[in-house]
């Protein structure tokens, strides 16, 4: 995994842009990165909408990983919002009791969250498929 920090020439005096700088995860963190993506099941990590009956609905926990503006504007009954970037420094947060389902809008920040997540240890944790778009106009429960 590669993050880029934006380094500001101006800074330096000099005024023509900007210039992109590649920092690199430390070995141990490539390696677990590498030994979760080998050895999970092609669908170990997701929830489809269809798949949540009234049964599962009861027996998970859902996080909107959606900003707060999204979450205030519409979110689906009993989430909570941590704010997908956020998932490592609120593990806290984040119960290990139960089955916990991630969601965005269409499952592409969610993702990323529920990822950091397992690599991090946390093996209850799926991404809802689609997201809440999906859950919307597929779920297989919504509460009245």
């Amino acid at each position: 995994m590669r993050r880029f920090l934006i380094v500001g020439m101006m800074a330096a005096g000099l005024t023509s842009g900007l210039s992109v700088v590649p920092a690199c995860a430390d070995e141990a963190t490539v390696e677990a990165m590498q030994d979760y993506l080998m050895f999970q099941d092609y669908e170990s990590g997701i929830i489809l909408p269809q798949q949540i009956t009234e049964e599962v609905w009861d027996a998970v926990y859902f996080i909107d990983t959606r900003d707060a503006g999204q979450f205030e504007a519409g979110t689906i009954p009993g989430a909570v919002n941590i704010e997908w970037r956020e998932v490592l420094d609120r593990m806290d947060e984040i119960p290990t009791d139960k089955k916990v389902v991630l969601f965005c809008n269409t499952g592409s920040l969610s993702a990323q969250a529920a990822f950091a997540l397992r690599v991090a240890g946390r093996e209850n944790v799926v991404v809802l498929q689609t997201g809440r778009d999906g859950w919307l106009e597929t779920a297989g429960y919504k509460p009245e």
